[in-house]
């Protein structure tokens, strides 16, 4: 029977989520409290990397969008300055940081995390946790077209300020980027432990030099500052509303990668993100964006590159390698956030197996996707020698952080309605305010479809179709599998019927399903007529949180007799923790008179279910293809379930689709 489990001691360092229950770390035990400096600096390094590059190419891009529409007159500098101004407000400091950090999922943000906790509290059958997942699903497909464009536009963009200094070197901005951006995917096999350390400082010293360089500006031409006020965008919207509506097209760009700040938000907790946000980033960027348009207020010609003409001519270089390191941070942050959304897609059966490599004992954040490296890779290297330039890339940059804005609002708004309790006013209230921010952002990315726009779509609709295949596909095969593993309790009673030789030795037999028979076991039982002496089926079960601690994961259940030798361990585990069978069979040593075992003499039955091409119409014939392709991708099990090769056998069967 499974053993009474110690509650979790809070105490005064320990670190809580906004229900008052402690948050756990990678080991599965309450973590504990940093200082908030450090916290902070380690927030500034990873979380606003990519918001905090944005200036690179923000105002650059709203005054070339469309041949100059958007003019370097007053009117339309104050209202473009006001537009991002509070496009940073509304959206950043009051949705983000303020209201939607506080949803958190055992201390974890991001969209699949919101959609597990919608599913947790409004159970699996409930039509709004299905809502919520598909919505999550869709938003988690738009964030692979975001961690590819990212690394492309932010490394470009650096390496565009060459072009400020002389011309002549505007043809070594591919060929740079180009390099950078394959160091950098040669890197992730080693993690970022190591240059992690470092991101802080860099961005400190990258946020302190842009507020720098505008600070000038800004004190030279404070008439800039008129454009705190609301009314210059309202009045530059109502005014000249066309091209108000193309500048909002570009106008996004300033708030892409406010989604990070959810996303990371489990490595460091709310606060230390927030004191970060208003004390350092948000002052250091308004003070860029303004003395960005009082320059160009002044001298209209810079608009080819404002950001760099703000440094005078001995800084610039300098620049372009500080510029360089800050996107390449901002750069590692989407990479990293696509291995842990690949991760989680996998717990929640969504993507196929995959490989994972742990890059840190001690943070089990810090993983490495060989095969979503690879992807990454080739998809950055593509878009970077064909738009070969940040202009052109952010055309296709707008769509997909404004989707994945709404997305995570409404999913948000989902959850503040049903599971919150909020009146349906405040539901309103916001979703009109700020969802109508974020929608009139998107309508004006539309117009840009054609332009690059249909990039991301491309990017997001082939990872929804591959999610929503693997989904359907996989229940489909799911049921026929256990049709053919029968119940388990009906298993053992035939083998106690049948009086069994029993051999020495324990065999582990890993099974998805703890209601149904391992095939391997099956199979082992009807051909070689045996069965060992100790007899354990193994359940990973993911329970959509992100860490369970270990003294929490082991549930044991006796299976037919309580001296027959067949037990069955489930061992639960969060979306970031190890499914290491093998470790599972460890801790549950010792918790039922069955179990008095050795770990490290079991063998391991893989059981193993082959898929075949057939006849029936159950899914149409190009899902087929594409299903029975994803399952020959998948990782090989024996590496997801660390299993040791020389002590593991594979049995199973196969199955028409």
């Amino acid at each position: 029977m499974p053993r009474d489990l110690p509650p979790l001691e809070v105490g005064p360092d320990t670190v809580t989520n906004t229900h008052g229950k402690p948050v756990l770390g990678p080991d599965g035990k309450p973590r504990h409290r940093e200082p908030v400096l450090a916290l902070m600096l380690a927030a500034i390094g990873v979380v606003f990397g990519d918001i905090g590059t944005s200036p690179l190419y923000s105002l650059q891009t709203v005054f070339s969008v469309h041949h100059n529409a958007v003019a370097p007159t007053e009117q339309d500098v104050l209202g473009v300055i006001s537009m991002v101004l509070w496009c940073l407000m509304a959206i950043v400091s009051f949705t983000y940081v303020g209201i939607i950090l506080r949803a958190d999922n055992q201390g974890e943000g991001g969209i699949l995390s919101l959609a597990t906790l919608m599913r947790r509290k409004l159970g699996l059958g409930s039509k709004q946790a299905a809502v919520g997942l598909f919505l999550a699903i869709l938003g988690a497909s738009l964030f692979y077209g975001d961690s590819l464009i990212t690394p492309a536009i932010s490394v470009l963009s650096a390496f565009e300020g060459l072009e400020t200094v002389n011309s002549d070197l505007g043809t070594y901005v591919v060929p740079a980027a180009v390099t950078v951006l394959t160091l950098l995917f040669l890197a992730q096999r080693w993690g970022t432990g190591v240059i992690g350390k470092a991101f802080g400082p860099i961005m400190v010293a990258w946020f302190l030099v842009i507020a720098a360089l505008g600070l000038p500006q800004l004190i030279a031409n404070p008439s800039i500052l008129r454009a705190v006020s609301p009314t210059y965008a309202l009045s530059f919207a109502l005014d000249r509303p066309l091209v108000a509506f193309i500048a909002m097209g570009a106008v996004v760009l300033a708030v892409t990668g406010a989604e990070a700040l959810y996303a990371d938000m489990g490595h460091f907790g709310r606060r230390p993100i927030a004191l970060a946000w208003f004390c350092l980033i948000l002052p250091a960027l308004m003070v860029n964006y303004f003395g960005q348009g009082a320059m160009i207020l002044r001298d209209p010609g810079t608009i080819d590159n404002p950001f760099f003409h703000l440094a005078p001519d001995w800084a610039r270089i300098p620049l372009v390698v500080l510029a360089t390191c800050a996107t390449v941070i901002a750069s590692q942050a989407v990479i990293s956030g696509a291995f842990s959304v690949s991760r989680q897609a996998t717990r929640l059966s969504i993507l196929p197996r995959l490989r994972v490599m742990q890059t840190s004992k001690e943070h089990g954040g810090q993983i490495y996707v060989p095969v979503v490296n690879m992807i990454l890779f080739l998809g950055v290297l593509t878009l970077v020698l064909t738009f070969r330039d940040s202009q052109h890339l952010a055309s296709a940059y707008g769509l997909s952080v404004t989707a994945t804005l709404l997305l995570e609002l409404s999913l948000f708004l989902l959850l503040a309605y049903r599971v919150w309790n909020w009146p349906l006013w405040r539901v309103v209230a916001m979703a009109a305010i700020v969802g109508g921010i974020e929608a009139a952002l998107f309508s004006a990315n539309l117009v840009k479809i054609l332009s690059g726009g249909w990039l991301p779509l491309v990017i997001a609709a082939a990872a929804l179709t591959i999610m929503l295949t693997w989904k359907r596909g996989s229940k489909i095969m799911f049921g026929r599998r256990a049709e053919m593993e029968g119940p388990i309790e009906d298993f053992v009673a035939e083998v106690q019927a049948m009086d069994l030789p029993r051999v020495p030795g324990l065999a582990v037999y890993p099974h998805g399903d703890p209601r149904t028979t391992p095939l391997a076991l099956r199979r082992n039982v009807e051909f070689n007529r045996i069965l060992h002496e100790h007899v354990v089926i193994v359940t990973i079960k993911n329970i959509g949180v992100p860490h369970v601690r270990h003294d929490a994961r082991i549930t044991v259940s006796e299976l037919g007799d309580s001296d027959d030798g067949i037990v069955h361990v489930l061992c639960r585990v969060g979306f970031n923790d190890s499914q290491d069978v093998p470790k599972a069979v460890r801790l549950a040593v010792g918790r039922s008179p069955e179990l008095d075992i050795d770990p490290d003499e079991a063998f391991y039955m893989l059981s193993v279910f082959r898929i075949e091409p057939g006849d029936d119409h159950c899914m149409p014939a190009w899902q087929k293809v594409l299903f029975r392709f994803l399952e020959k991708f998948s990782a090989n099990r024996t590496q997801v379930l660390h299993l040791p090769l020389a002590r593991t056998t594979v049995m199973g069967a196969e199955a028409e689709l």
